[in-house]
Order: structure tokens, then sequence, then C-alpha cells
């Protein structure tokens, strides 16, 4: 290493310091920009998939390579406020025909068959429905369906899957609930 053309033993030490740390934060900039990130969730329209506060990693590079799915869970700036992050699950893709009507969700004329279709729709947003997602767009729900704010919504609408910041892979807080998350 070219420390050792250093004299001073104690300059050395330090400069030996200083590249170790420096490494150390390239490292985790390269890390945290193009393979995981960390976010918390904020609010309850993922439960109860998720609750507010848990601590999730995102996987940043599970979309260099192809599109999210339908029932990808994914994380993206919310429009209104990029610096606030929106946490929701994929439910349609482009070409995806997305109705609102009897109270549920219809992709491609089929009732949305997921756990957290269950109970009726009682929020109906203020998207006008039928929609066709267009290509390179997501429609994107919360699982508590009557409590998000989501694509059904003018504000936040279909998402490019450009904006993606990546999809949820892990949660690790709180410990207890530590674990994979679909």
């Amino acid at each position: 290493m070219f420390t050792s053309r250093i004299q001073n033993p104690i300059l050395r030490n330090i400069v030996e310091w200083v590249v170790v740390i420096g490494l150390a934060v390239l490292l985790a900039l390269l890390v945290r920009t193009f393979l995981f990130r960390i976010t918390r969730v904020t609010g309850y329209s993922m439960e109860p998939s998720l609750s507010h506060g848990d601590v999730l990693i995102l996987n940043r590079f599970s979309y260099l390579f192809s599109s999210p799915q339908v029932g990808d869970i994914v994380a993206f700036p919310y429009p209104a406020d990029p610096s606030d992050f929106f946490i929701k699950r994929v439910i349609a893709t482009h070409g995806d025909v997305v109705d609102l009507r009897d109270d549920r969700f219809w992709i491609n004329g089929y009732p949305l068959d997921d756990p957290f279709s269950e109970l009726p729709v009682l929020s109906l947003g203020t998207m006008n429905f039928p929609l066709t997602v267009e290509e390179g767009y997501l429609f994107l729900l919360g699982d508590n369906r009557n409590m998000s704010r989501d694509s059904r919504c003018v504000t936040v609408g279909t998402v490019s899957e450009s904006e993606m910041l990546g999809k949820v892979l892990v949660r690790f807080w709180p410990p207890a609930n530590f674990g994979r998350v679909d």
C-alpha cells in the first residue's frame, strides 16, 4: 500500500484509518444506491401485511432485469412530496383494465381475488374507472383498501415502473416480526 512510503508511524496509521473509513463509506453508498435501501412504514395503509413503524429492506436491483409483478410490494416516492415514500402492492400492470364497481375492484373483467378484497371497498377515490394501465405503469393499492391513498386517487394515479425504489424484501424491525415480506 502507498502508506509504506510514509516514514512517521503515527501519520501512517492515520492515513491508513482515513483510507479504510473512506472505502467503507464508499462501499456503503454503493450498496445503498444500487443494491438495498432501508425504509420505515408510515401509516396504516398496508395492514395487516405491514404495520406503522415496521422497518424494511428494499431490494433495489430486483427490477433491473425484470418488471414488477402483480402481488409485489413496492416502494416509490409519493408524487406530492418525493421525499416521502409510499409502500403499496402491485394490483395491475400495463394493458390490464381496472374497474371499481359493486364495492370491489375488478381486473380484466374478473373480481380481484386476494385476501385483502374480502371487505367491500368504501373508499372509491377520485380516478375515473374503468381505466387501462398504460405501458410502463402500475396500478397500486394498499392492503388496507379502505384506509389507503393509492392509485385510485388522482394525487397518486398509476405509477411509472421507473419510479420504483425497490421491492420490499425483508422486515427487520420489530424483531418479533423479522422475516420475508410477501
